[in-house]
C-alpha cells in the first residue's frame, strides 16, 4: 500500500487513520511459512505541529511446530511501529526518521522488515514445555517414558558387572 502523504504535510492537525490487512503467507523462514493468517495493521499518520507521525500496531499470528515437542501451535504477536516521517533527513543515522521526498510512502516495504524482525527464533507451544524423550520419543508433557534415568557407559558395563558381585 503506498501512502500519498502530500495533503498530510501541508495540512497541520490532519490525520489520516490506517486499517486494512497484508498478505504475508508467501515469506519463508528458516523453512516453513508461519504466517498463514493475514497481518492486521491499525494505526494513523498525523501531523502535529508540523511534524508528521506514523503511529501502526501489526498484529499476526505465529502458526508452527513446538521447537521442543514439535506439536502444532498458533501465538498472537504484535509489533508497534513508531516513525517520524519527514520529506528530507539530514543524518542517516537515526532509524526512528523516515525519508519520504516524494511524499509518498511504501507501507508494506516498512511494515514487512518490522514483522519479519519480530518474528520468534524459538517457538514453543508453552513456556514450560519439556519436549520429547531423545531415547524414546515420547512427549514429556503427557507425562513421565519408561526409559532409564541413568544409563551405564557401555565402556564401564564390565565395571559394573563387578561391583554386582
Amino acid at each position: 500500500m503506498i501512502l500519498d502523504l502530500k495533503k498530510l504535510f501541508v495540512n497541520e492537525g490532519s490525520v489520516l487513520p490506517i486499517e486494512y490487512q497484508m498478505d504475508m503467507s508467501e515469506v519463508d523462514f528458516s523453512g516453513e511459512f508461519p504466517l498463514s493468517k493475514p497481518v492486521k495493521l491499525s494505526g494513523s499518520v498525523s501531523n502535529r505541529a508540523s511534524v508528521v507521525e506514523l503511529d501502526i500496531t501489526a498484529s499476526y499470528v505465529f502458526s508452527a511446530n513446538c521447537h521442543r515437542c514439535g506439536a502444532f501451535c498458533e501465538h498472537d504477536h504484535t509489533v508497534e511501529i513508531k516513525r517520524v516521517l519527514a520529506t528530507r533527513v539530514e543524518s542517516e543515522e537515526n532509524d526512528s526518521i523516515i525519508a519520504v521526498p516524494d511524499m509518498k510512502l511504501d507501507l508494506d516495504e516498512l511494515v514487512f522488515g518490522e514483522v519479519y524482525m519480530s518474528l520468534p527464533t524459538k517457538h514453543l507451544c508453552k513456556e514450560d514445555c519439556k519436549g520429547v524423550c531423545s531415547k524414546c520419543g515420547k512427549d514429556l508433557n503427557e507425562g513421565a517414558c519408561s526409559c532409564p534415568t541413568k544409563e551405564i557407559d557401555p565402556r564401564l558395563a564390565k565395571l559394573a558387572e563387578l561391583l554386582k558381585n
